[in-house]
């Protein structure tokens, strides 16, 4: 069994990626799993037409681009993400937006400069997550949200949940850590706890969701190579992972090959209070 040294202080913990792999991660992710959510966390934070928004942890800029429908043609929106490669997919995709690269922990604006600030599936990779809360509620002004998504627990979310299991298998434990790295914020009380210092008043809810891949091949693909393996796995090992996946995830595929499976989310939004 192949292991790799995927040190989990780094980029699988932070959600790190190259150009090529953040370009995948657009092309299958974004339409598989993160695009349904985005019209419901901005419905969730009330993100409405005149609003300055400012979404952190914007990866592709998936939740940037619909808030920027949402909010034209007098509001404003600005996206910042400490990952180059990412933000380099980001940039193609709008020049309406404000993308800057910056980290959670020390954002580059100023006090009370939104009324909107969203962080959707990021929260899990930040270092330090008090800090980023603390910043994200202090550029938000008063009586203005602050709204968070992450992923439910991978007890909720099956098909990732017996992926993660093979991966450790086929792998090895250290790999199978960065597919578990996204689900590290899965209970509602943990979004509550995460949430509570920036304000009193607040909404926390699990949102349904589901996964869908054309096929085994694609999810394989996907999560090996749009996500922190993908300068770990050779094709070799992508393959096997692969041809295992047909066999031992069967009851996750329809007749016509495809993949579905429940993916949920945890979405709060806080009222902050400065």
């Amino acid at each position: 069994m192949p292991m790799y040294d995927l040190d989990p202080t780094s980029d699988a913990r932070r959600g790190q990626v190259n150009t090529t792999a953040a370009e995948i991660y657009d092309e299958f992710f974004v339409p598989a799993l993160f695009g349904q959510f985005a019209g419901p966390v901005l419905d969730h934070a009330r993100v409405d037409a005149g609003d300055r928004v400012l979404d952190v942890g914007c990866g592709t800029g998936i939740l940037a681009r619909a808030a920027l429908e949402r909010v034209r043609p007098n509001g404003s929106v600005a996206a910042v993400d400490p990952n180059e490669g990412m933000l380099t997919v980001a940039r193609r995709s709008s020049t309406a937006i404000e993308w800057c690269s910056g980290s959670a922990e020390a954002l580059p604006y100023a006090d009370g400069l939104v009324d909107r600030t969203l962080c959707q599936f990021a929260a899990m990779f930040f270092a330090d997550r008090p800090t980023a809360i603390g910043e994200m509620a202090r550029v938000t002004t008063a009586r203005g949200t602050l709204t968070v998504a992450t992923w439910a627990g991978l007890g909720r979310t099956p098909g990732y949940e017996a992926m993660v299991a093979l991966i450790a298998d086929e792998l090895g434990d250290a790999a199978a850590d960065a597919l578990r790295a996204p689900f590290v914020l899965g209970e509602l009380d943990q979004v509550v706890e995460l949430l509570d210092p920036v304000g009193t008043e607040m909404r926390v809810d699990e949102v349904a969701g589901t996964a869908r891949f054309s096929s085994v091949a694609d999810w394989v693909h996907t999560d090996v190579r749009g996500w922190t393996l993908s300068d770990l796995v050779d094709d070799a090992a992508e393959t096997a992972l692969a041809t295992r996946a047909e066999r031992e995830l069967a009851r996750f595929i329809a007749d016509d090959g495809s993949v579905s499976f429940p993916a949920p989310a945890i979405v709060g939004t806080v009222i902050v209070g400065h």
